[in-house]
């Protein structure tokens, strides 16, 4: 087998990886069930779910119960899912679970365009050393294949940036190959229809080929993106509104008027994820190989560049922001690295340190590559859902959070849409907010309780108990094992159990 493997690496190593990448990312489609955070799920799946069960979710469309005009989000990414969703439930497909196979199917295949791409790009600037090393990064750091099944807008970009990129690397220089350009410009465009922020990329392309004096170039380039970004954009708003552009407009002034309402942390934030990530001493050299592309490979460094400067200054900050120029960081990384330890004396006299450090990293990103590429995120809130499916016409459900940090539960899972008391009003806490939710109307009351938190004490349930006397214990919902091992090394990292409790005033009796 290890001849084999030697054979296709030196022959064949595109074959490999691609082969590689994908059985891994199919290991990620099987057991990687969840979601990783809220926009990959409850904006990409849960609202569009919602829109195929004549419900909107999040109050997103003209008409609906609360909605108050355009709310600055993106309907391209959650229309596909749309789409999709409709056309399953043509053809009776409507197990929650195994929809979201497929729809972790089609982004692993869809990440695999990133791999391919990228290996060719390194190849056509730097040779095969580089791309291998740049394919099999792509297709096995310790994350990708789990964060490649994911619903995230930061992810679903890249492959169209780096198809734009590739274009032009692999047939811009050659004459009359200006439609080259307007191809890859339609590229950017779709990215652009995406994740509105890669238009940051698209302006750094655009000034590498302004330096590059290349005029017809850069207007054919304008051009092509500008038609997906008029008709996805300004179609679709048009369609919904009446107006185009308008969603577009919103999130971007929403964009600037919340900047300071999330994550604000210092400017320096992406050097760390990035040194993090690619795993020290490894990462430090990638990143010192990425600046060293600054002037050679100005069409790749000028768009990275820009972006990552922007998102270092902009206060919101996410980890996941960072993610679409993560595979460009990583092709000029090595071509730079590669390029300086070939010139360099000190590197050469000291060849097995390097491949030491290479040990060590490849040794720390196989340790996590399995249990990661298999994590079951969010496990307790999507099997609580599940497990309530089998009860028809639940109306209401109470989330009552031990810590007064109430979550919120997938109803996707769950096949209704029931309401959810699952916010506070002022300065309510968990156990004022559920007095408060006994003084409705009776039909008003939840059929189910959800107390989320590590430990559940008797106390509580006496307390809740107290407005709600039918409460009855139905089963507990534990987290999954990453989720408890991640809050045993740092207790900020959450996890919860989901215990479930039934009102036997309205459900008189467990379900089979």
């Amino acid at each position: 087998m290890t001849q084999v493997i030697k054979k296709y690496w030196n022959e064949q190593p595109l074959l490999l990886i691609m082969a590689l990448a994908l059985l891994f990312r199919l290991l990620a489609v099987i057991f990687a069930r969840g979601f990783g955070m809220i926009d990959d799920h409850f904006l990409a799946i849960e609202a569009p779910q919602s829109w195929v069960d004549s419900y909107d979710y999040n109050s997103w469309l003209p008409g609906s119960p609360g909605n108050t005009g355009p709310t600055g989000h993106n309907f391209f990414y959650p229309g596909l899912h749309f789409i999709l969703f409709s056309f399953l439930k043509i053809i009776h497909i409507i197990d929650p679970q195994f929809k979201m196979f497929l729809v972790r199917l089609i982004n692993a295949l869809w990440s695999m365009v990133t791999i391919f791409f990228g290996y060719k790009i390194t190849e056509k600037l730097s040779g095969k050393r580089s791309a291998r090393l740049v394919g099999i990064l792509l297709a096995l750091l310790w994350f990708m294949p789990w964060i490649s099944v994911r619903d995230l807008v930061e992810m679903s970009c890249v492959p169209f940036l780096i198809l734009a990129i590739w274009f032009i690397v692999s047939r811009g220089d050659q004459p009359g190959q200006t439609s080259v350009y307007f191809l890859s410009g339609l590229f950017l465009g779709l990215a652009f229809d995406i994740r509105p922020q890669t238009i940051l990329f698209s302006i750094g392309l655009i000034i590498a080929v302004l330096i590059e004096q290349k005029w017809k170039e850069t207007i054919t380039l304008i051009l092509g993106a500008l038609i997906p970004i008029l008709l996805v954009q300004g179609t679709v708003d048009y369609f919904i509104w009446g107006k185009p552009f308008v969603e577009l407009l919103g999130y971007v002034k929403g964009n600037i008027q919340s900047a300071h309402d999330y994550i604000t942390l210092p400017w320096y934030n992406y050097f760390l994820v990035i040194f993090g990530i690619l795993i020290p001493p490894i990462s430090v050299m990638l990143f010192f190989g990425f600046l060293r592309t600054w002037k050679k490979y100005m069409l790749i460094f000028i768009p990275v560049a820009i972006f990552f400067i922007f998102h270092s200054y902009f206060p919101n900050k996410q980890e996941r922001f960072i993610l679409p120029i993560l595979p460009f960081i990583i092709i000029t990384g090595v071509i730079g690295w590669n390029e300086f330890v070939d010139r360099s004396k000190f590197w050469r006299n000291h060849a097995k340190l390097l491949q030491g450090f290479w040990i060590f990293f490849w040794t720390m990103n196989i340790g996590f590559l399995i249990p990661v590429t298999t994590v079951y995120s969010k496990r307790e809130r999507v099997e609580a859902m599940v497990y309530l499916s089998k009860y028809k016409n639940i109306n209401k459900i109470l989330i009552a959070d031990l810590n007064d940090n109430p979550e919120l539960f997938p109803r996707y899972y769950l096949g209704q849409w029931p309401k959810m008391y699952d916010e506070f009003i002022g300065n309510e806490n968990t156990m004022s907010m559920i007095a408060r939710v006994a003084k409705k109307p009776e039909k008003d009351h939840p059929r189910f309780i959800l107390f989320t938190g590590s430990k559940l004490k008797p106390e509580t349930i006496i307390e809740a108990r107290r407005s709600f006397p039918f409460l009855v214990y139905e089963t507990t919902i534990e987290p999954g094992m990453i989720d408890k091992v991640m809050h045993w090394m740092n207790p900020i990292n959450q996890s919860k159990s989901a215990f479930i409790y039934r009102n036997k005033a309205f459900i008189p009796e467990k379900a089979p």
